[in-house]
């Protein structure tokens, strides 16, 4: 019999399927982890095992003057640049494979953001000027033998670890000042993002050091 697509509101025939690309944002009533899809496998978080329930986008007037947010972005773009540049650095095919993987999973957490919080980055933060790339490179790559097919990626692994541990842990701090809240929400939000990313690097350490 003929039903309503849930997204256009549009009356269908049975053997029809309107507006298959319809995407639900769910959120981990536990560890606060937030996902998009059309279901969750089991209806639970893929993180912690919580329930999920399904929420709507914050509307923000301007998402770059919410303060977790702005965090957000500028902690992204320090680790985005990180891999960019250790990539213009190596030459060794292992270390450059590790590293594009990486500068990738950033790309997409950068793409993450711009989707979900409606922040809008402009070609100029994504690009630096060569005298600030060879200061921010120089600080950045301090004490580590990028020329070493497997200290270089440990090293990398190392410090991509700690940036990302830093960042989970400042949002679940500023999370425990603010009151409750759209502001609360997004650092509890942003906090298990974080997490997420620290697992996925170990264990992308964790693989690289058993080959």
């Amino acid at each position: 019999m003929p039903s309503t697509c849930p997204k256009c509101r549009q009356v269908v025939a049975e053997d029809i399927v309107c507006c298959a690309d319809l995407v639900y944002t769910w959120k981990c009533a536990a560890c606060h982890k937030v996902s998009s899809g059309f279901a969750m496998p089991y209806g639970r978080c893929f993180m912690c095992g919580g329930s999920l329930h399904v929420v709507e986008g914050y509307e923000l007037d301007d998402p770059m003057k919410v303060k977790p947010i702005r965090d957000a972005v500028q902690f992204e773009l320090n680790t985005y640049h990180f891999y960019r540049l250790a990539l213009r650095q190596v030459q060794d095919p292992t270390l450059r494979a590790v590293l594009e993987q990486l500068y990738q999973h950033e790309v997409d957490h950068l793409h993450t953001l711009q989707e979900r919080y409606h922040t809008h980055l402009d070609d100029e933060v994504l690009d630096l000027r060569p005298d600030v790339e060879r200061l921010l490179s120089d600080s950045l790559f301090r004490g580590l033998d990028l020329s070493d097919a497997r200290e270089g990626p440990l090293g990398l692994y190392g410090k991509a670890i700690a940036m990302e541990r830093r960042t989970r842990d400042h949002f679940r701090d500023l999370a425990g000042r603010l009151p409750e809240g759209p502001e609360k929400d997004i650092c509890l939000e942003l906090a298990a993002e974080e997490e997420e990313h620290v697992a996925l690097l170990e264990t992308e350490r964790e693989q690289f050091i058993g080959r």
